[in-house]
């Protein structure tokens, strides 16, 4: 009994160790030089050699045939189907039994754990394998050089025309890091954020007995109230509490919460 509870525990350490490459938001910083590619909205998806995880580091159910020509090392990408697709997306990736709809899916690569080189040279090493292997499902995501602001501003307003949900930009030159950091940031013309459901606030007029907002609870501890972005039926049906959701703001206030909060949608992953 005592060695299985030891194996488990070790198991649990090496769960909870998994720290994933995360980007700051975008300030005006000088970028030239940097690479940048389209943030797809989609899954997480990372890929430890021999199965596909959730960013909070649970198994994502994919059929086999998605897995099993996938590489000995680590990736690191996006589940995806199209731009605005996220609902969609969620159900076939986060459902418990694998459907034919994973045919929609393609796993869209922008980085490679623990790989050596730079940013370009690992993902040179994934895209060898993908045509070696002729992987048709799996993508790298297309990486270009930004040479100003000026580059950056265009290139995300042209993902924006596309209803793309914005850029990544990248520090090539560096070897792989993970955690949260200044080499890799967000830019968005609006941001996002996620928080957990903690309460309620009841309609009033056209949304008299409906759910009117969500109190969620931030990762720094301040509660916020939700109001917008809410269709009819999620009024009827709002997120249950204790549920994560992903909302976009612009800017903060002067007590540091969030501006203009929108609901987005709930995060199951």
């Amino acid at each position: 009994m005592f060695k299985v509870f030891a194996v488990l525990f070790l198991f649990a350490l090496h769960v909870s160790a998994l720290t994933l490459q995360k980007p700051n938001i975008y300030k005006d910083q000088n970028i030239s030089g940097w690479m940048m590619s389209e943030k797809l909205d989609g899954i997480r998806g990372y890929w430890d050699g021999k199965q596909l995880l959730s960013r909070q580091n649970k198994p994502i159910n994919a059929p086999k045939w998605f897995t099993q020509d996938l590489p000995p090392f680590t990736l690191d990408g996006e589940l995806w189907t199209s731009r605005g697709d996220f609902e969609n997306i969620q159900s076939i990736v986060m459902d418990d039994e694998p459907s034919e709809k994973w045919r929609e899916i393609t796993y869209n690569i922008f980085e490679v754990p623990n790989a050596e080189g730079n940013f370009t040279q690992r993902l040179q090493k994934v895209q060898e394998y993908i045509g070696a292997h002729h992987l048709t499902h799996v993508k790298v995501v297309e990486q270009k050089i930004c040479h100003d602001k000026k580059e950056l501003k265009a290139f995300l307003s042209e993902i924006v025309k596309k209803r793309g949900e914005g850029a990544i930009i990248k520090d090539g030159s560096r070897g792989y890091f993970d955690g949260r950091s200044d080499f890799v940031l967000k830019v968005k013309l609006s941001q996002d954020m996620e928080g957990k459901v903690v309460g309620y606030k009841k309609g009033v007029g056209k949304n008299s007995g409906l759910m009117g907002s969500l109190e969620v609870e931030l990762e720094d501890g301040k509660h916020l109230f939700i109001g917008g972005g809410f269709s009819q039926e999620s009024r009827k049906n709002p997120p249950s509490l204790g549920s994560i959701v992903t909302f976009k703001y612009f800017g903060f206030t002067k007590s540091g919460k969030p501006r203009f909060a929108s609901f987005m949608h709930v995060r199951k992953d």
